[in-house]
């Protein structure tokens, strides 16, 4: 199967609540007007997989913050369909926004529920290491969180390969990114 990274639109904001509903339903999953309300932000970027029969698969979106002199991200959140879990789809949308981030340089931030493993583990072998515990972070279950950092790297490898988990979590913000990748 190949799968397209490519920016997120606006028709895509409905398949995204869908997906929120099976992959967060504990956490307050967004809806159609948070994701459009992200789309709006000029410091974000949101992307979707999609398979060759045009389906969107998942989504991923991270926050571009701080200026020239002192850049971070922040990503916000990580969905892939559950019946496409583990086939690789959550990594190549990991590394497609650890390419946005390293455009820039600094660290790059992000929540992960403490009990979700996968993810985890998908987040340290990209270089993130826990930095903190947020309790109670997840609403209205509230399930904790690690905060998780990665140092500052110049641009990010293309696709490594590997599976990981594909619900990796979010936290808040979405917007656009300006490139399309085919992976296969």
């Amino acid at each position: 199967m190949t799968i397209r990274i490519e920016p997120m639109r606006p028709a895509d904001v409905t398949r995204c609540a869908e997906l929120e509903k099976l992959l967060f339903p504990e956490d307050d999953p967004w809806h159609e007007v948070s994701f459009l309300s992200e789309l709006s932000g000029p410091h974000n970027r949101y992307i979707t997989a999609r398979d060759n029969e045009n389906r969107m698969l998942g989504y991923a979106g991270i926050a571009l913050l701080g200026d020239a002199a002192n850049p971070e991200a922040e990503i916000h959140t990580i969905g892939v369909d559950p019946s496409f879990h583990r086939g690789g789809i959550g990594t190549l949308l990991l590394e497609a926004l650890l390419r946005e981030a390293g455009r820039r340089g600094g660290p790059v931030f992000l929540e992960v529920r403490t009990d979700n493993a996968p993810a985890i583990t998908l987040y340290e072998k990209h270089g993130f290491h826990i930095i903190g515990l947020r309790k109670n972070y997840y609403q209205p279950s509230g399930a904790d969180a690690y905060t998780m950092r990665r140092p500052a790297m110049a641009g990010f490898p293309q696709h490594t390969g590997g599976s990981a988990s594909e619900s990796a979590g979010h936290g808040s913000d979405a917007g656009s990114s300006k490139d399309t990748e085919v992976l296969s």
